[in-house]
């Protein structure tokens, strides 16, 4: 577990961007199975998540069409949250940070860390723009 003093100004940076904090297991169940597109996005410590994750997940949402739900859960922090997405997030194995979009509770678009590291926080946001065109 990381310490909260750490996480909290990681998780502010969505959470400010309107990306609502997923700290329980019922709260991800809940989220993911709601009706319309939900994105639901791994947090992380790690600097692929500091400079291209967080900055391209709010920086996608600089379009016309956006997912109707936004939420992020943070890995080694919230664990059982974590730990419920997860499983939604099958076949995919467990990846911090990741990004998930959810239509209709279906998972239909899915961003490992091996497509976020080593990548530009422009180039993700190009990746989930182009899903919620595609989606939303």
């Amino acid at each position: 577990m990381y310490p909260a003093e750490i996480v909290m100004p990681m998780k502010a940076q969505l959470t400010s961007n309107g990306f609502e904090d997923l700290t329980t297991a019922e709260q991800v169940e809940n989220a993911i199975k709601q009706d319309g597109v939900t994105l639901v996005m791994v947090n992380s410590v790690c600097g692929c998540a500091a400079g291209a994750a967080r900055p391209g997940v709010v920086m996608s949402l600089d379009n016309d069409k956006v997912p109707a739900h936004l939420t992020t859960v943070f890995a080694g922090f919230d664990v059982d949250a974590v730990k419920k997405a997860r499983e939604f997030f099958a076949p995919f194995p467990p990846s911090s940070p990741a990004v998930a979009i959810f239509k209709d509770g279906e998972l239909v678009h899915m961003l490992e860390r091996h497509h976020i590291e080593g990548h530009s926080a422009q180039a993700i946001a190009e990746n989930l723009k182009a899903a919620y065109n595609e989606l939303v």
